[in-house]
């Protein structure tokens, strides 16, 4: 058991050694300051900006912002539903149908929002060029967008009474260009070195052992895994996700696909203390970020540990859900870092976890996917958090609340609660809204307790923009597609709207000296503060269906 505790204290420290100078890098790139080694890129930086027209070059307010990313992102939507609908008359197309409405809308709303949810499997649904053309870019385009508001956010914690929040084109392609390309390239020729595949071939005839003539799936896969897991995606070219050897063949694929999980959003913390001159901010971030993914971590690891024997099979080990080339250490860490991110790639079956193993993957995503979360949207979710903790330790000690020198008042509030209860919300309608249909029992593989973690995970992965699958439940039914639709869609974009709004209003006020009367944000009692406030609304709220799911199963399971 020390030996998995120390897999996971190693992850942690390379994870943070890899962040501190690529927190530093993306700072410097959204402030337009590129530095000499990458500026051979600038040409392709300018070239997005004459296709992208004049407004590519003006300040933006928030409505001007919102509408960008909107106008995108339905653009893309469109787009995207398009070609999967048409797919079987486009290249590469002759083996494969056209998908159904339904599940276009759905596949389309999940890589457009950053779910990634699939409700299909992808070597056997989906062409190579829909799997290139369509779901990877849109990989890359919808990491952009959460980047992109992210630093709309920062730039205007540091402006004084200026209402504008910077350009979104801009923003976007600077992250897109300078960021997430370069570090997919490099990560995608580190897992080609590991054996992961990348063709142009869609698959390869050859004979079993039993004499059939059987198909081999190929296809462009390092392309799309680089970015899947570096943009917190998480979608699998494949249909077994991360398990799948040519998606995830070796152990050293199979770490580097987990750091680069949580690279950018680990990244993104030190970013924003490089940004507003004071690293100590971005500490109580990381500190609370590191203390929930380590205790996560713990607990996952030893509840799959110490879960039943099957010795006449397997010796002592639980490898029940388990992938076996890496392990009970290496499966626990891969499922709590996709759900502290918002990445739905899988390396093994969640359905065949414990309940306490189950529980904490499900429980992490509950809490708004703001354990570091997804590029972007994890960071703007955690200081939604933090303006929360900040009002509410002002109410308690009597004074002004304050971040940053800049006054905390009803509006932010307002918009900071907007940020946090959508997830919660939806998932809550989500589950009630699949509880309640009369063929639920027809889409679930199990009863009970069980049966009910199947459920409120799918829910909650849907509602917090995460993807990744509990397993056991059918979710290629019209009524799953169009919910999960629409859970999708809100989740991503009311809290954008609101952190917009927020930052529009925080950039346009004064910024006030510290006194000795200042609310500390820094201090080990708000590092408290602050994970006590995001553990009271995430248990709070989510404790009676807990308590329906796991946590019942696990006082049954004997």
């Amino acid at each position: 058991m020390s030996s998995i505790i120390y897999q996971g204290l190693f992850f942690l420290f390379v994870l943070l050694i890899l962040a501190l100078p690529l927190g530093w890098y993306i700072k410097q790139i959204m402030q337009n300051n590129i530095p000499k080694g990458v500026r051979f890129l600038q040409p392709v930086e300018k070239l997005f900006y004459k296709i992208i027209g004049p407004v590519s070059q003006k300040e933006m307010t928030a409505k001007r912002y919102i509408f960008s990313v909107l106008s995108l992102s339905l653009f893309s939507l469109i787009l995207l539903i398009g070609l999967l609908m048409t797919q079987e008359w486009l290249p590469g197309g002759n083996t494969v149908k056209n998908l159904s409405f339904p599940l276009a809308l759905n596949t389309a709303v999940s890589f457009v929002t950053n779910t990634n949810w699939q409700a299909y499997a992808g070597e056997t649904t989906l062409s190579n060029f829909s799997q290139m053309f369509g779901l990877t870019v849109q990989n890359f385009v919808s990491a952009g967008v959460g980047l992109a508001v992210l630093i709309a956010l920062l730039r205007s914690l540091t402006q004084v009474k200026n209402k504008r929040l910077g350009n979104f084109w801009q923003d976007l392609t600077r992250g897109l260009v300078y960021i997430l390309l370069p570090l997919s390239i490099v990560l995608a020729i580190l897992l080609i070195s590991q054996g992961t595949i990348q063709t142009f071939q869609s698959g390869l005839a050859y004979q079993g052992l039993e004499g059939k003539d059987l198909w081999l799936y190929l296809g462009p896969v390092a392309s799309q895994v680089a970015i899947k897991q570096l943009g917190t995606n998480g979608g699998g070219f494949f249909g077994a996700n991360s398990a799948f050897p040519f998606e995830n063949p070796t152990i050293l694929a199979n770490f580097l696909e987990n750091i680069a999980i949580l690279l950018i959003p680990a990244a993104l913390i030190f970013t924003l203390g490089f940004w507003v001159k004071e690293w100590k901010q971005g500490r109580t971030i990381l500190i609370v970020a590191t203390t929930f993914v380590l205790l996560a971590f713990i607990g996952v690891a030893v509840s799959e540990y110490y879960g039943p024997n099957f010795i006449q099979v397997l010796g002592s080990a639980n490898m029940e859900g388990k992938e076996v080339r890496f392990g009970v250490g290496w499966s626990s860490l891969w499922a709590v870092s996709t759900t502290a991110a918002s990445n739905g790639s899988v390396n093994a079956m969640l359905d065949s976890f414990t309940p306490l193993g189950g529980a904490i993957p499900l429980f992490l995503m509950q809490l708004g996917e703001i354990i570091f979360g997804g590029i972007g949207s994890g960071l703007y979710g955690m200081l939604a958090f933090l303006l929360l903790a900040v009002f509410i330790a002002g109410l308690l000690v009597g004074r002004t609340p304050e971040y940053l020198g800049k006054k905390i008042e009803a509006f932010d509030i307002k918009m900071a609660s907007l940020v946090i209860l959508t997830p919660l919300m939806l998932t809550l309608f989500g589950a009630m809204a699949l509880i309640s249909h009369s063929e639920v029992f027809t889409w679930l593989t199990n009863e009970g307790p069980h049966g009910f973690s199947e459920l409120l995970y799918g829910a909650t992965s849907l509602a917090n923009n995460n993807g990744s699958s509990f397993g056991g439940l059918l979710a290629d039914t019209p009524f799953i597609n169009y919910l999960g639709s629409f859970l999708m869609l809100l989740s991503r974009y009311l809290p954008i709207v609101a952190i917009l709004f927020l930052a529009e209003n925080m950039g346009n006020k004064k910024k006030a000296a510290l006194s000795p009367g200042t609310l500390s944000t820094v201090s080990p009692t708000f590092v408290t503060m602050l994970i006590i406030v995001i553990l009271v609304i995430g248990a709070l709220s989510f404790l009676p269906a807990l308590a329906l799911g796991p946590i019942a199963e696990y006082f049954t399971v004997k």
